[in-house]
């Protein structure tokens, strides 16, 4: 479900535009509370999966992605020895741009449409349906997770839990690559798909510090026209701690 700087897709039926997402039309279904684990992860993963086709479009090619995400998660996988994951792979994009340097890499995303799909188009490529809650890695196996506006959807109660899924699968010194939307911390918003939630990394820096993921750098920037949302883009590059616990 992740893979793209808004990982929003439209339905080509609902009347209603969304405002940050132009390129996108809004589902009509209303907001609703957000379940609890894997109950939470069907809703999202169907949520995708029915409109797998208009975000193929819209998002699912790497020429789509703004150049600035194009450049930072280039030099993060160049500068990232290991297994890389991406968690949240969406059409598969970010992935193969990850294999470019003939890197093993792995990805995972809670849709089976995507999952489908990434495979056949990159099938020398490992794809996975999985859940960040329970990531089919052993324990420090992974040099480095890419994350890219994959956990917008989590709850925020339950987010220092899927981190902490992350920094399981990390090798000592390996890290983690995050981009989400910068706002209100934990503020809950209408998405295009499902809905989602705001952060910032001062809000973040504390959980994954919790779990053994030192912040190094972060940035936050505007949109300019043409990307795929207007909303304020975020992103952090956290390391997992030399010493596991």
């Amino acid at each position: 479900m992740n893979a793209v700087a808004d990982p929003g897709r439209g339905r080509s039926d609902s009347a209603e535009s969304c405002d940050a997402e132009p390129n996108l039309r809004c589902d009509a279904q209303a907001v609703t509370g957000a379940p609890d684990g894997e109950r939470a992860d069907a809703t999202v993963g169907a949520a995708y999966d029915g409109r797998a086709d208009e975000y193929r479009a819209v998002a699912g090619e790497l020429a789509q992605m703004d150049s600035r995400d194009r450049e930072l998660i280039g030099r993060w996988r160049d500068e990232t020895p290991g297994r890389l994951l991406d968690a949240g792979c969406g059409p598969g994009h970010w992935a193969a741009f990850l294999h470019d340097d003939g890197r093993e890499v792995d990805g995972v995303d809670v849709s089976a449409a995507f999952v489908e799909g990434a495979r056949l188009r990159y099938p020398e490529l490992s794809f996975r349906r999985g859940s960040f809650r329970a990531l089919p890695h052993a324990s420090a196996t992974v040099g480095g997770v890419l994350a890219w506006y994959s956990v917008i959807h989590t709850p925020p109660a339950e987010l220092r839990d899927v981190l902490a899924e992350f920094a399981r699968v990390l090798a000592p010194g390996g890290s983690l690559l995050l981009g989400y939307f910068h706002g209100e911390p934990r503020e809950r918003f209408a998405h295009a798909v499902t809905p989602a939630y705001f952060w910032t990394a001062e809000a973040l820096s504390p959980m994954l510090a919790a779990v053994g993921l030192d912040v190094q750098w972060s940035e936050v920037r505007e949109r300019e026209p043409g990307e795929i949302s207007s909303r304020p883009h975020g992103a952090l590059r956290a390391r997992r701690c030399s010493t596991l616990s």
